[in-house]
């Protein structure tokens, strides 16, 4: 039950809420856990998101497309996390994103109404959904105003920050080399330039159809001085 409890308390939501009231939870509100293999689909892109899906071990792979699924963002995040709360929410409550295994994993999922009540047991869930809500819409909104203004470096660090979660790795971008330059509204000649000075510097490693993030923070650094 002790590992029960630290899993839960460790978890994005739920931080800061007493173990007493997680007790309480634990007997009253439904908890799904579910296991997965290397592999194993856990969301599709274009699933309902009825659920609030917590990350509780091992690891998932996430890829989102972009451009009419002409480019793709992939990283890799770890437990413990959440995956997609802001789509529980609003007028679009589709994930515009798939979620697959990356290994043997576990999850924890909560279903929409038992969360929705949970919200009204305690401040504390609910000050922790509205930040983070509140942190995602920022920096989006933020990054959407930017991603054809700067630098090209500029707008793939805006890309990157926008789309992945500050503690993932193993981040990938795949692309035809046309329509990521379209996107950016650079010129081919200029995007392979650009990415050969970030390679120089250590933030990147490309090929022809994919860029491999190597510093996420690094590279996001890179903003500081932007606009």
């Amino acid at each position: 039950m002790d590992s029960i409890f630290d899993t839960l308390m460790a978890l994005p939501l739920f931080q800061g809420v007493s173990r007493i009231k997680l007790s309480e939870l634990v007997e009253k509100v439904p908890f799904h856990f579910k296991k997965y293999y290397d592999g194993n689909s856990i969301i599709a892109a274009g699933d309902k998101c009825t659920s609030v899906c917590f990350l509780v071990s091992g690891q998932v792979k996430i890829d989102y497309p972009c451009q009419n699924r002409k480019i793709h963002i992939i990283e890799t995040i770890s437990a413990p996390n959440v995956i997609g709360p802001e789509y529980l929410f609003g007028k679009t409550t589709a994930y515009p994103f798939s979620v697959v295994a990356n290994g043997m994993c576990g999850t924890l999922q909560v279903a929409k109404s038992d969360y929705v009540n949970m919200l009204q047991t305690d401040k504390v869930f609910l000050f922790n959904i509205l930040n983070m809500l509140s942190r995602n819409n920022q920096l989006s909104t933020s990054s959407m105003l930017s991603v054809t203004r700067g630098s090209i470096a500029e707008r793939i660090a805006q890309m990157v920050a926008m789309l992945t979660h500050a503690d993932c790795t193993d981040i990938r971008i795949s692309f035809r080399q046309k329509d990521l330059s379209t996107m950016l509204g650079s010129q081919r000649t200029s995007f392979i330039n650009a990415l050969e000075h970030m390679k120089d510097e250590g933030l990147v490693e490309y090929s022809i159809n994919e860029i491999i993030v190597k510093d996420r923070k690094r590279l996001l650094e890179k903003l500081r001085n932007f606009g």
